[in-house]
Formats: structure tokens, C-alpha cells, sequence
């Protein structure tokens, strides 16, 4: 299959980075197409254990070629802190090949994200005050500054002297501390110096190696529920990373895309604000947040945890043409007595199977759910289909019934090689 895009079908953190890595051992090129550095991923090789915003998944592989996409808003500072670590680590990046089209993000986008939340106050998003909306912003006002830009350095410090001046102008009048133009513009003229080998034309690239026959593996940054338009906004990120956005992130047509993988964790998470159906306040969802290690790869915040949603599963499924399933941390359900799986909403005395399309209706649905037996033993030694415990794969086979399509990976630990592969 020569594009597959992979894909969070909940609220993001559902173990991508994993199923990535897995996948990657087949496609000699992994795009990253949105988003930013407010994406974690974690990747554990062996004893060491990799924490990565920016850099595609791929990077492990001497084989792969990482791409940062045109989608993608980069933070500078962040790409090369991580090309950094990842060098003095032994893992060479002499193959990252960056857009010349991607947005690049700037202190005034972080003082804009920081002033805006403020403003907000009890009614906050949750953004991660990475920068990352208005650099979206930037992007659809046309005022932002390319990573293609760097390759004329004269140009491109006019150009952040001039949009550091003007944005001090915004930032002040708001109340913020004015930024010290002349450290930016050495900062970013540095950075650009630092960036200009790495830059590519990553469409006519990505879109030579499709004519080749190189197998492209496309990684989205957040999930589903949280694109700009299909997700449960406001709550929702600045970019779309559904698969559709997979196709104006690269450049790459809707027809190349022969494979969309949707990652689930095998009960739902959230960070931030907004509504989430089946979220406990419980012990139970105390003892999930603690037993998954639920807390953001970024911000380091604790996660809201519930029950796995079908009907979410569903409605991504619907949105991204999902082909199949990848069902991670089963192994974190090994010591629940009862399993609970949301099939259905009760909506005013009315039941749906169908996702509401705005989140102020979404935040008053009751959940149907259908109860499983537990397991209780230990899921993480699990290689194969068979050694699955019955109860989980009744689990597993309730999820395809419910969502229409197949679990093709179960992952069952944190280690790179802690998965059970089944037939898509």
C-alpha cells in the first residue's frame, strides 16, 4: 500500500508514536503533516525512551527519510533542541528533510497564545501556549513567515525585525511585555543558518517517491475530536488532523491514499477542557490515569479518563475513512473486574448512535453502555492473537462489531515490541 495515513481516532495521546514505529519498519518515508510542538509523542527503544514533538517517528530507522510537512507550524528552537538530543543519543538526522513551505512559529505567537488564554480566564481552552493558533493565524491572515524564507538571510532578518516590531505594537497595547527585537532577529537569523540544509521541496519530493514506489507513511499530530473543524470546538487545535488533512499537509492527492489507520486507546482520554461523554470523577478513573501513566508528554498535565466511546470510534471512522484499528494499552484494563464500552447516547430521552454535531449538546448526552467481564490476569506477554486473554478478545471483537472495522494491531505494554499483530 503506497500512502498510509495514521491517524488519533479520540482526543490525541492514543499511543501513535508506537504504532508509527511499527509501521515505519515498511515505509521508507514518514511525513509529519500538521501541528506543531504542542504534539508529544514517546517512543521506547530498548531502555531508552524518547520524547519528541517535532521530529517524525521515523527518525529511528536508518532506513526512513523524516519529512516535516508544509502542514506543520515549526518552532526552531524546539526542532533543533531535539536534533540535538537525538544526535548525542546516536541517532543521526542528517535525513530530515523540512518544507520550504512550512509556517514558521515566533515569540509573538507564544505572547499572543499566553495573552489570549488569559483573557479568557475561567473559560480557557486549555492551549498549550505553545504558539502554535496564531501561528495558524499568521498563516490564513498571510502574513506568516515560510521556513523557505532562511534561504535569503538578508531578507529573512528585515522580515523578522519588521514583524517583531509590529507585532510589540499588539503585544503591548494588550498589556504584554514587549519583545527585545534585536535578540529575535540574531536568535532566528542563527536558527535559519542552522535550518538551510535541511530544507526541501518536500511535495515534488514525497510526490517523486510515490512515482518510485516508495511506501509514504503520513503522521498526523493530535486526533480526530480535536481538528479545527470536526472536532469538538472550541476545544479543538488549529489545524486539521483528520486524514483529509493529511492530503493538503503534504501535497499529496486524495487517491494516493490507499491505507488510514485509526489509533485508540482501549478506554478515552482527554487533556483540557471540554465535553467528554463517558469522563469518570471516580476511583476508577483515578486508577486508570495512574495505572496508564496518564499525564501529557508536553505539559506534563494529569489526563481526564473514561470508558471507551463506539460511538466516538464511529463518527472517526466516518470522518477519516478508517480502513482499520490499532487498540493500545489493553494491558492497562488487566486488573479491572468489569469492562465498560459505550455503544450508544441517550439525548433527551432519545438514543442515537450518531455523533452530535455541536459540543454543547455533545456535553449533555448520556452514555449506553454494554458491560464485559474482566480479564484479571497479565495481557503483556501477549505475541499473538491466541495469547490474548478470552475476555479481551471479546472486547476486541465487540469494538469491530460496534465500529465496522477490523483491530488489525492490540498493543499490550510500553516497550517498542509490546504488540500483538492480527489480520486487517
Amino acid at each position: 500500500m503506497p500512502v498510509t495515513v495514521v491517524v488519533g481516532a479520540q482526543w490525541g495521546d492514543e499511543g501513535k508514536a508506537k504504532i508509527i514505529d511499527l509501521l515505519a519498519k515498511e515505509h521508507p518515508v514518514v511525513a509529519r503533516y500538521q501541528g506543531g510542538h504542542n504534539a508529544g509523542h514517546t517512543v521506547v527503544v530498548g531502555t531508552e525512551k524518547y520524547a519528541l514533538q517535532l521530529t517524525p517517528s521515523g527518525v529511528f530507522y536508518d532506513s526512513v527519510t523524516p519529512v516535516i510537512a508544509n502542514g506543520v507550524v515549526v518552532d526552531l528552537p524546539t526542532l533543533f533542541n531535539e536534533i540535538d538530543m537525538l544526535t548525542s543519543r546516536g541517532i543521526d538526522c542528517s535525513r530530515l528533510k523540512v518544507s520550504t513551505r512550512a509556517h514558521l512559529i515566533f515569540p509573538w505567537h507564544q505572547s499572543h497564545d499566553a495573552i489570549a488564554e488569559a483573557v479568557r480566564g475561567d473559560d480557557k481552552i486549555g492551549t498549550t501556549l505553545k504558539g502554535i493558533g496564531p501561528a495558524y493565524a499568521d498563516k490564513a491572515k498571510r502574513v506568516g513567515v515560510r521556513a523557505g524564507e532562511v534561504a535569503d538571510p538578508a531578507r529573512f532578518s528585515a522580515t523578522v525585525r519588521a514583524r517583531c516590531e509590529a507585532e510589540n505594537i499588539v503585544i503591548t497595547e494588550a498589556g504584554g511585555e514587549p519583545l527585545d527585537v534585536d535578540a529575535v532577529v540574531e536568535q532566528f537569523v542563527a536558527l535559519g543558518e542552522r535550518l538551510r540544509p535541511y530544507l526541501t521541496d518536500t511535495v515534488n519530493f514525497l510526490h517523486d517517491e510515490l512515482a518510485a514506489g516508495t511506501h509514504i507513511l503520513l503522521e498526523g499530530a493530535q486526533a480526530t475530536f480535536l481538528d479545527l473543524d470536526h472536532g469538538t470546538y472550541p476545544y479543538v487545535t488549529s489545524s486539521n488532523p483528520t486524514a483529509g488533512g493529511a492530503c493538503a499537509g503534504t501535497g499529496l492527492g486524495p487517491r494516493d491514499i490507499t491505507r488510514v489507520v485509526g489509533i485508540t486507546k482501549s478506554y478515552t482520554t482527554r487533556v483540557g477542557a471540554g465535553p467528554f461523554p463517558t469522563e469518570l470523577s471516580d476511583a476508577t478513573g483515578d486508577k486508570l490515569v495512574d495505572i496508564g501513566r496518564e499525564y501529557g508528554t508536553v505539559t506534563g498535565r494529569r489526563r481526564r479518563a473514561g470508558w471507551l466511546d463506539c460511538v466516538m470510534l464511529r463518527h472517526a471512522t466516518r470522518l477519516n475513512s478508517l480502513t482499520e484499528l490499532a487498540l493500545t494499552k489493553l494491558d492497562v484494563l488487566d486488573t479491572f473486574e468489569t469492562i465498560r464500552v459505550c455503544v450508544a447516547y441517550r439525548i433527551d430521552g432519545e438514543t442515537t448512535t450518531n455523533y452530535p454535531d455541536l459540543s454543547d449538546t455533545l456535553a449533555r448526552v448520556e452514555p449506553i453502555y454494554v458491560d464485559l467481564p474482566g480479564w484479571m490476569c497479565d495481557s503483556t506477554a501477549a505475541r499473538r492473537p491466541g495469547d490474548l486473554p478470552d475476555a479481551a478478545r471479546e472486547l476486541i471483537e465487540l469494538v469491530e462489531r460496534e465500529v465496522g472495522i477490523p483491530v488489525s494491531v492490540i498493543g499490550v505494554g510500553a516497550e517498542r515490541d509490546d504488540y500483538v499483530l492480527r489480520e486487517a
